[in-house]
């Protein structure tokens, strides 16, 4: 699989030729200036492509091209959106970026509740924390008729936690939750907005009505519209799982499984259409055996994420070591090497550790964490390689 790094642009302070000296081959990147809904020009797409070439590397990914909300919820403008996304598909292909990975998830991207868990090596990690989370749904967000998502238990511990919380963290699961997880992947939210569960409950009252049916039903007119498009300028498009793949804040939910992915794989069933296999989206449903949905699905992927989470019986979940957890990367590498080789891979998220603790990354997308994962998973690599030929 070809090595590659989600990079954020010209400003990113991660430069390309970091990149190239830890062996990345290939850039995971999008116009991140372009507001959601709007063309991405030839122009634009274009100057990006040069400049990453430049450096000795390809643009081998976009991660992401937006699916602005109105199409997912079927506003008025949706029309005008597809159209917007049709035109930024064919520039994409006609300037020879062939893979883009999006999502159709709504109005909330991955969710944790703890963006800096401490680990006993003291490293961090990504946290989600299911009673914190309802804490968040019920009595910060006030979501009506949220309580009834969760058991009697649950709640219990939810008015529990609420008379020792303090304002500082109630504080601080709205950044985690809607704020810093959100913005810098062209997010409805961001950092500085003023009232953030102002705009939230806003955002949440588009989806009134909207069940998992209805969804489905806007995914694949989306995809009736697009994908010949795409299949036009020789581009795949893959969607992400949703991450986690459970429906949250009332929200339906409809890339969580394998009878979710056969779905919008048959619903237009065309090679363009493909999925983004992420591991530790898909391994944080207890549901789900990641190694056999890749062994399933392995055909009609077209883009690989590699990380891996711990699961509680409880629903919390922690981002492991890219060597452990439910994610099984060991047998993904082996699957993946044998059933479609030549697909883009990067290593997703991993700890924050040593010098970048200061650094004013992106949450999950530090330096040195995602270079040790990078170098583990080339580990992986090289040891199917040559033991498995």
């Amino acid at each position: 699989m070809e090595k590659t790094w989600r990079w954020f642009g010209k400003k990113d302070i991660i430069t390309l030729d970091m990149l190239r000296q830890i062996g990345v081959e290939g850039i995971v990147t999008a116009l991140h200036e372009v507001p959601n809904g709007e063309i991405w020009s030839l122009e634009a797409i274009s100057d990006l492509k040069h400049f990453i070439e430049a450096a000795g590397l390809r643009w081998s990914v976009v991660e992401s091209l937006p699916v602005s909300e109105s199409i997912k919820y079927g506003g008025k403008d949706r029309e005008q959106l597809i159209e917007n996304y049709r035109i930024s598909l064919a520039n994409l292909g006609k300037a020879g970026v062939k893979t883009v990975c999006y999502n159709f998830m709504p109005v909330i991207d991955w969710v944790r509740t703890d963006l800096y868990r401490k680990n006993p090596d003291g490293t961090s990690s990504l946290y989600f924390d299911r009673i914190r989370f309802a804490y968040f749904d019920c009595l910060i967000l006030k979501r009506e008729g949220a309580d009834n998502d969760y058991s009697a238990e649950e709640m219990r511990q939810v008015y529990e936690l609420d008379k020792t919380i303090t304002e500082s963290e109630k504080n601080d699961l709205i950044e985690s939750i809607i704020v810093k997880t959100q913005g810098f992947v062209n997010g409805n939210i961001k950092e500085g907005d003023a009232n953030p569960i102002a705009i939230f409950k806003r955002l949440l009252a588009l989806y009134d009505g909207i069940d998992k049916n209805q969804l489905r039903e806007n995914m694949k007119y989306f995809l009736e519209q697009v994908i010949p498009t795409a299949e036009e300028y020789g581009v795949n498009m893959c969607v992400h799982p949703d991450d986690p793949p459970f429906a949250v804040l009332g929200l339906p939910r409809i890339v969580t499984s394998g009878e979710d992915i056969e779905w919008f794989l048959n619903t237009v069933d065309c090679p363009s259409n493909g999925l983004t296999f992420c591991a530790g989206s898909l391994s944080a449903g207890l549901h789900n055996d990641v190694p056999a949905l890749a062994r399933r699905f392995a055909k009609r992927t077209h883009f690989v994420h590699l990380r891996s989470t711990d699961v509680g019986e409880n629903g919390n979940f922690i981002e492991a070591s890219h060597l452990a957890g439910r994610g099984h990367l060991v047998e993904l590498i082996r699957i993946f090497e044998k059933e479609n080789p030549d697909l883009p891979m990067r290593v997703d998220h991993g700890r924050l550790m040593l010098d970048d603790v200061n650094k004013a990354f992106n949450p999950g997308y530090s330096f040195i964490g995602r270079m040790f994962a990078l170098g583990q998973v080339e580990g992986i690599m090289a040891a199917v390689k040559e033991f498995e030929n």
